[in-house]
């Protein structure tokens, strides 16, 4: 008699009502957060990711550029003492130079090696300050490009690489600093107007406008005209007073264009379950608006971030440009390209500032374009 065979059921294969694999049986894939999803897919943008390790790798020797493009001597070996003249200050009679004030250290340099007596000289690589005026050349400022300037000088005789070298920190942190400051009070607020919502939002959304239609130009001219900003030589620039001045005003109008971003994630957020679960479990409201529905409330920010700071410094250079920026002789991208546009005959006072500020606008805005598409949800990215 021949047995019947039974149609495999869903049990059987696995499906409906199958028992539970045995652990160990199917190795099990370790889960990766939706950051490291969005930081991989970074990675796989490479015009972003290579502009990004430039970015930073310039940034970071940018604060190493006093031992590197300085006037002053890293060490001095005079008479069997050593002297580090970076970090402290010798008067000229300490090496038997007759002179009144700091020595010049190239020349004493040279006058060190024509006498032969084992004293010695090491100067940065490239030996000249961004604030020094360069008169000892041949003819009047601005001089050309040579050997010894590779960027020619301006119009007062000060060296146009080293100036230009300066400026890129100058500008890079003046646009952090101003977006930190910036987007801390605007996710703050956005983030209040959009969890409250009701009349706070109201009135909040209306003094917001109130505020951001006061005109920015001349409020700066205003407060230039009160307060005359002042430049201490050889005093660090986070410790200068002008430029926390300038960083406090501009951050006081940059901060309302995040609000609106921030304020429609919280309001998309607040409606989801976890919020709700949250509620119900008696989560204080402080921490469900920082801890939970602000790191999902994150993307505009994230992906706005590089195009403010590209904006920041849009507007120091153009605020440097017509008078109103960072006091003389503070390193300037557009003090130079306004020292340029008077001196249109002088060209490498026009190219090199307006090529350094056109390729540093450039890795920002290819780092975030790649920022942006990898926050997108969509596979597809047009950089990849």
């Amino acid at each position: 008699m021949k047995q019947e065979t039974q149609p495999p059921t869903e049990s059987s294969v696995g499906g409906i009502g199958a028992p539970p694999p045995l652990s160990g049986s199917m190795p099990s894939r370790p889960s990766v957060s939706v950051f490291r999803r969005r930081l991989r897919k970074f990675r796989t943008l490479k015009r972003g990711y290579y502009a990004f390790l430039i970015l930073v790798i310039a940034y970071a020797i940018s604060f190493a550029l006093p031992l590197l493009i300085n006037n002053k001597a890293l060490i001095v070996h005079y008479h069997g003492k050593y002297y580090f003249p970076i970090r402290q200050y010798y008067p000229a009679s300490e090496f038997g130079m007759q002179a009144f004030g700091e020595p010049d250290y190239r020349e004493l340099k040279a006058k060190l090696a024509a006498e032969g007596n084992g004293n010695w000289v090491i100067l940065p690589p490239y030996p000249y300050s961004p604030t020094e005026s360069l008169l000892d050349l041949p003819g009047a400022p601005p001089n050309e490009p040579s050997w010894g300037h590779i960027f020619g000088t301006d119009t007062t005789g000060r060296d146009v690489f080293a100036r230009l070298a300066y400026g890129f920190n100058v500008s890079l942190s003046f646009a952090v600093l101003v977006l930190l400051i910036s987007y801390t009070v605007g996710v703050a607020v956005g983030a209040i107007f959009g969890f409250f919502g009701s009349y706070v939002d109201i009135i909040g959304q209306r003094l917001i406008e109130i505020w951001s239609s006061l005109p920015f130009l001349y409020t700066i001219i205003i407060i230039s005209s009160i307060v005359v900003p002042n430049y201490t030589p050889g005093r660090n620039l986070l410790l200068q007073q002008s430029f926390w001045l300038l960083i406090g005003i501009l951050a006081v109008f940059d901060w309302m264009g995040i609000t609106y971003y921030v304020r429609g994630e919280f309001y998309r957020e607040k409606a989801k379950d976890y919020v709700g679960a949250a509620i119900a479990m008696g989560v204080s409201e402080p921490k469900i608006m920082f801890k939970h529905i602000l790191p999902n409330a994150l993307t505009p920010v994230v992906s706005f971030a590089p195009f403010t700071i590209v904006a920041n410094i849009s507007a120091l250079v153009a605020l440097d440009f017509l008078g109103f920026g960072l006091p003389a002789p503070t390193p300037s991208w557009g003090e130079l390209i306004g020292e340029g546009v008077s001196n249109l005959t002088s060209w490498w006072l026009v190219l090199f500032p307006i090529g350094a500020l056109f390729l540093t606008l450039l890795l920002i805005v290819l780092i975030g374009e790649s920022v942006r598409d990898s926050f997108d949800p969509k596979e597809y990215s047009r950089l990849r």
